[in-house]
């Protein structure tokens, strides 16, 4: 049976560059009988940004309002760069009111990564790494793995996600999972919008970002004193990097590695999540419990608002 969804699309960052994306999105949502609003964000263009900054945060806000009825779905339209020049402008506390221990789900990442962040960290609010209108529903190819994993993930409380992918070591932890992109992350350290999370799952990507740059910005977390409070870090998918003679062999697989050497806690690979066509959707915010072995790791999640 199909369940029909009330989505709302939202774009705090970027303007979408490719109508045909936003197009075949809405076509796909709405062919599967899903009442989809907010098309205006797809729209709206300021410089390289979907609207000015009171715009974009004023349609997040908007979720705030207790007169209105709660969309199941907050979608975002798309990444690219804009979401920080509009946390400060948020309404934490009345998004808490409104929006804390309801059943719906904030989806979206890359630039997404700083307001979902932000929302955790300001008004406790759970929210979910997953596909966006324009580089997933919109997809020339849509996936039906993340397709899957999504709507899979968002209509029941808990689940087990197995990847073959062998670990160096055997690890049990559990503890908060959160993350998302490891660039808006670090850009937020040292600010009320990083979460201050104790024990956590830590899990990041990223896109076009070589292997030096990854590592850099790793040792800003570790530097910072964020992964020492961890029980483990977990890197999803690292696409666009390109390799150079300067590199000299040095690659991501021995950035890894350094990694490893230095941080302290265990560092877990192959986590399908990041700028890549086959994603699963990740609770950020929910319990979760992490087990490693040499034949791969199985990461199990619950805890989280799903949608009944």
């Amino acid at each position: 049976m199909t369940i029909h969804r009330t989505i709302e699309l939202i774009a705090p960052s970027g303007y979408p560059h490719d109508p045909e994306a936003v197009h075949r999105g809405l076509a796909r949502l709405r062919a599967q009988g899903h009442h989809v609003d907010g098309v205006q964000a797809t729209e709206r263009r300021y410089q390289r940004f979907a609207g000015t900054d009171g715009q974009r945060a004023a349609e997040l806000n908007r979720l705030a309002d207790p007169s209105r009825n709660l969309p199941d779905i907050v979608l975002a339209v798309r990444g690219g760069y804009g979401a920080v020049r509009i946390l400060h402008g948020l309404d934490y506390d009345g998004l808490q009111r409104r929006l804390k221990d309801q059943p719906i789900a904030f989806v979206g990442h890359s630039d997404f990564t700083a307001i979902q962040l932000a929302l955790f960290a300001r008004a406790g609010l759970t929210t979910f790494g997953g596909p966006m209108l324009c580089s997933d529903f919109g997809a020339e190819s849509l996936s039906s793995f993340t397709m899957h994993h999504f709507w899979d993930t968002l209509s029941k409380p808990g689940y087990t996600l197995k990847v073959n992918a062998p670990q160096p070591q055997s690890t049990n932890v559990s503890g908060t999972l959160w993350g998302g992109n490891l660039a808006v992350l670090t850009s937020l350290i040292g600010t009320p919008y990083l979460p201050a999370v104790e024990g956590g799952i830590l899990f990041v990507e990223d896109v076009n970002e070589q292997p030096f740059r990854i590592e850099r910005m790793i040792y800003q977390l570790h530097l910072a004193g964020i992964l020492a409070r961890q029980q483990a870090l977990v890197l999803g998918d690292f696409t666009g990097h390109k390799q150079f003679d300067y590199d000299n062999g040095y690659d991501l697989r021995e950035m890894v590695e350094q990694v490893r050497s230095v941080v302290g806690i265990p560092v877990v690979t192959g986590l399908p999540f990041g700028h890549i066509p086959d994603m699963v959707t990740l609770p950020m915010g929910a319990p979760a419990q992490l087990n490693t072995t040499a034949h791969g790791f199985e990461l199990t999640v619950s805890g989280y608002p799903y949608l009944s």
